[in-house]
């Protein structure tokens, strides 16, 4: 029987996923990365290898098979090493508005003007999110929220580790045959539909899913994120 594995993006953790939760049809674990929630460590030493690392740990512990991995923004470069590391446990990867670089090229390439500047402007051994105001975040994560899902967010964003957008991307866990579908936010303020497109086209063959929200879509809109992916659940 199917499981969703879900792996949170950049200044996020696992608590992210939690409106989403009661909506799956499926059982589902939320995964904290190293360096936050139940995962302290030293965010100077994390990397998309130490976080997917610890990702597949994490479904090796617990047993799991038929994994649906599902990943936000920043998961873009985790789900593919997982599948590298894991391609037998796997059912098929999600990427939710994932940021996913050619092999080889960084997430900074990937981010819009604006946003590599902030992220230039940034002090040596500043984390990711001390380049957010809180006017900065309303705009990139909550465009499409109510006060009460703007306030979840906003309480809960983390520290995460400035290298990881400066580390080159490694797609070969992508050769494993493993189906995968990218969902497409029409809304989002962090990833814009140019930067998207070119993370669909880094994946090779791709489903495509489009839902009219921001970025955060399982904050502010849970129930159709649920209804894309319960629709993958096998029958």
């Amino acid at each position: 029987m199917s499981t969703f594995v879900l792996v949170h993006g950049g200044a996020h953790g696992a608590w992210c996923w939690s409106p989403l939760l009661p909506h799956l049809e499926a059982a589902a674990l939320a995964l904290d990365l190293p360096g936050r929630g139940k995962r302290p460590a030293d965010l100077a030493a994390a990397s998309g290898e130490s976080f997917a690392a610890s990702a597949a740990a994490d479904i090796e512990r617990a047993g799991l098979t038929d994994v649906i991995l599902v990943g936000h923004s920043m998961a873009g470069i985790t789900l593919p090493r997982v599948a590298d590391r894991i391609p037998e446990r796997l059912e098929r990867l999600v990427f939710v508005s994932c940021a996913v670089p050619r092999d080889g090229r960084t997430m900074f390439d990937l981010l819009d003007p604006d946003v590599q500047t902030m992220a230039n402007e940034m002090e040596i051994g500043e984390t990711l999110s001390s380049g957010f105001t809180e006017q900065r975040a309303r705009e990139m994560f909550c465009n499409d929220m109510d006060e009460e899902q703007t306030k979840f967010v906003l309480d809960n964003l983390c520290p995460e580790a400035p290298q990881i957008i400066t580390e080159a991307n490694d797609l070969a866990g992508l050769r494993h045959p493993i189906p995968r579908t990218y969902v497409r936010l029409l809304r989002d303020q962090s990833l814009s539909l140019d930067v998207q497109d070119r993370c669909i086209a880094a994946l090779g063959e791709v489903e495509v899913v489009e839902l009219d929200t921001g970025h955060n879509v399982m904050v502010s809109s849970p129930q159709s994120l649920a209804r894309v992916l319960n629709g993958l659940l096998k029958t």
